[in-house]
């Protein structure tokens, strides 16, 4: 993770995890459609429809520019084979949703949401990491930016409040599993631009 915040990081590496980060976000806005048939109520519903909409209409038209700077195209993107990594992580999240209720899916979801904040915060403490000249510190700054930081404080306290009603205490088990895993599957997910965590 270092190599982001040093720069040292080979670009075609990079380029590779954007394009399978492409990909995810594709299963994740799935994941968001699932957890709007897994709603109960109305307001349930709004919520995963507002997240679903912001991950199509905004989110991916920025990772598409984005990519575009790499000189990475939509084609490209779109016919990109997917990596394993992230095949078994959608197919994770997507199947908690199936098998089990919108709780269960939310939980499985958020290491994503959660870890690209983590990561960039502790590249930005890290004394090592280099913003000057950084190829990558455009993309360092925005998940680390007070925005983006907003925004998954309230999704945890959100997640909480929606854990609550649904009974997360009783489950905590089965819960922490999901998370657990989840959690695995996403650093599995981050290896797709170490080259199987090759050192740099």
């Amino acid at each position: 993770m270092r190599a982001l915040g040093r720069g040292t990081l080979p670009q075609a590496w990079f380029q590779n995890f954007l394009i399978q980060d492409y990909l995810y976000l594709i299963q994740y806005a799935r994941g968001y459609a699932l957890a709007g048939y897994k709603s109960e109520s109305l307001s349930e519903l709004v919520a995963a429809n507002r997240t679903m909409t912001a991950l199509l209409d905004v989110e991916m038209p920025l990772h598409v520019s984005y990519c575009k700077e790499w000189g990475i195209s939509q084609p490209e993107l779109e016919g990109a084979p997917p990596d394993l990594r992230m095949t078994a992580y959608a197919n994770f999240f997507l199947e908690r949703g199936s098998s089990g209720d919108r709780l269960d899916l939310e939980i499985a979801l958020a290491p994503c949401l959660v870890g690209y904040a983590e990561i960039a915060q502790n590249l930005l403490a890290d004394p090592e990491t280099v913003l000057e000249g950084n190829p990558y510190a455009p993309w360092i700054n925005s998940y680390s930016g007070e925005d983006y930081r907003a925004t998954v404080a309230q999704s945890i306290i959100d997640l909480d409040a929606f854990g609550k009603r649904r009974g997360a205490e009783a489950r905590y088990a089965s819960l922490l599993d999901t998370f657990k895993t989840a959690s695995l599957l996403e650093a599995q997910f981050w290896g797709i631009g170490w080259q199987d965590g090759a050192a740099v």
